[in-house]
């Protein structure tokens, strides 16, 4: 194992751990995460806290086998995207801007999806054994991830507008 299989491992356990932490609490909580949803302008809230909390422990568990890397990460920049769309960019850069925090974190976590999306899982993973990796990583990874920003679009597009009281940082 090279040294950089071994900082791809870290990055992406790493991004998948974030990824079950948020899923086991959206999955946990989901009406407190719904209502959440409906008070930052999400239609469909209900429906939106289940897609959130399945979707993110997928990303995890594709992240932490390496299975199917490149989706995962575009998963994951799709779901940083949405958080920076609708709720971070109202409060400027810096995380530890209040009432919610700046775009920092997600936008960092959007950019480690990119390398991991382009790098590939490393030689630790399910798409290593399936000899998958090469594959699906590169310039391929690459615009997988970017089909993930699309999807998060998309999304916003169908479910979120800005609410109009200000609460989006509540």
């Amino acid at each position: 194992m090279e040294t950089t299989d071994i900082a791809l491992l870290v990055l992406r356990v790493w991004a998948g751990v974030v990824m079950l932490a948020h899923g086991i609490n959206h999955g946990r909580t989901l009406e407190g995460t719904a209502q959440w949803f409906a008070r930052v302008g999400f239609k469909s809230p209900q429906l939106n806290a289940r897609l959130s909390a399945v979707n993110e422990l997928a990303i995890a568990a594709a992240l932490l086998t390496g299975f199917l890397t490149p989706i995962a990460a575009a998963g994951l920049a799709a779901t940083m995207f949405v958080a920076f769309w609708a709720i971070h960019r109202f409060a400027g850069f810096f995380v530890f801007h209040r009432p919610d925090e700046g775009y920092e974190y997600v936008a960092t976590l959007a950019v480690v999806a990119l390398v991991i999306a382009i790098l590939g899982p490393g030689s630790v993973s399910v798409d290593a054994a399936l000899e998958i990796d090469d594959t699906l990583s590169g310039a391929l990874g690459a615009g997988i991830w970017g089909l993930g920003i699309v999807a998060a679009i998309g999304q916003l597009a169908v479910f979120w507008r800005r609410p109009a009281n200000g609460t989006e940082h509540a």
